[in-house]
């Protein structure tokens, strides 16, 4: 009876057992396909995120390429504008300068053009005055026809004469040569005389007037 119940508490146990050591082979059988589960997953990611990267870098570098393409065009367009314009300029300074040299020679043709007759009148006195029978009074008077008609000639070209009469030395018309020492007050920095006549062009000083002042 005793020997009965051992052998069935023995298989009792066999069976446990054999029932644990199932359900961790089992258990161990889910881990590994758990793993190998994970592990598949894995690769498809990487494979995913690998060919992504791939396609984003191909596309970086055509965007790059695209770029240097897109600024050699306009670097070759401003140089061309540049150069355009560089040759618009360099057309317009010649033509300035040619402009300007013309209107130079164009005013000294017009003066001289205007002296012309002055110079006649003037070779027409000397030949008169070399005549034995010339009347000095006559002379006279042709010469000064002859320094009226230059007079207003120069006058018309905006020619003026700096005053020197009754007026204070001024620096910014008068040059003093010499001065005369007074000890009125009054008269100090006044001109005494016009030693050479000085003269303005459109406003503008061409030769100041020598003169002596007090001082």
């Amino acid at each position: 009876m005793t020997d009965k119940k051992e052998d069935m508490e023995k298989e009792e146990s066999e069976k446990i057992e054999s029932k644990k050591q199932k359900e961790q082979e089992q258990n161990e059988e889910i881990e590994t396909l758990s793993e190998e589960k994970e592990e598949g997953e894995s690769a498809k990611k990487s494979g995913f995120f690998g060919k992504k990267d791939k396609k984003s870098k191909s596309s970086i570098t055509d965007d790059l390429k695209q770029e240097i393409e897109n600024l050699k065009a306009d670097n070759a367009e401003w140089q061309d504008k540049f150069l355009r314009l560089y040759s618009e300029f360099d057309n317009y300074r010649k033509r300035t300068q040619k402009e300007k040299l013309d209107v130079i020679q164009n005013a000294a043709e017009s003066i001289i053009t205007n002296l012309l007759p002055v110079l006649d009148d003037m070779e027409r006195a000397v030949k008169y005055g070399e005549n034995p029978d010339a009347d000095i009074n006559s002379i006279k008077e042709g010469e000064m026809l002859i320094f009226q008609k230059l007079n207003n000639l120069l006058r018309q070209k905006g020619l003026k004469i700096i005053e020197t009469t009754n007026v204070q030395f001024d620096t910014d018309f008068h040059e003093a040569i010499a001065t005369i020492p007074t000890d009125n007050e009054e008269d100090k920095g006044k001109i005494v005389e016009e030693i050479e006549k000085g003269y303005m062009l459109n406003d503008k000083v061409i030769r100041f007037s020598k003169v002596v002042i007090y001082q």
